[in-house]
């Protein structure tokens, strides 16, 4: 899928997102986390031994959500995640996080340290953007 401009300028601008995954039972779990927008997907960075990883190993499909207070925006992203632990696509976003966040760039990770979620958009709703 693609996002309109609107939204995928609303992506760029913004770094903390609510990410929910299915754990075993069915249930939702949801956490805030720091994402890097690029070429369409979302990127999360995560500890290996997190329940979202879990999750994710189980069950691919997760739901993102983006979206401010004041004003009232947002973007409501269905998708599939796949978790990147090794590679170039993997030192490229790290690369990004590390850019990005004084956190990151205070603990940085390599390979194998920490996985990647991508998430592959499958469907998204927004609201409050033009």
């Amino acid at each position: 899928m693609k996002f309109r401009d609107s939204e995928a300028r609303f992506l760029q601008r913004n770094e903390l997102c609510r990410l929910a995954t299915i754990d075993s039972s069915g249930a939702p779990h949801l956490v805030p986390v720091c994402y890097v927008f690029r070429d369409g997907y979302l990127y999360i960075v995560s500890d290996l031994e997190t329940m979202k990883i879990r999750n994710i190993k189980r069950d691919r499909r997760v739901t993102v959500l983006v979206d401010t207070y004041k004003p009232n925006r947002a973007v409501l992203i269905r998708g599939e995640a796949e978790i990147l632990l090794s590679g170039e696509e993997f030192k490229e976003i790290s690369e990004l996080f590390f850019k990005r966040f004084a956190w990151a760039r205070r603990d940085r990770w390599d390979e194998g340290e920490v996985a990647l979620i991508k998430v592959k958009p499958l469907k998204s709703v927004s609201w409050g953007l033009r």
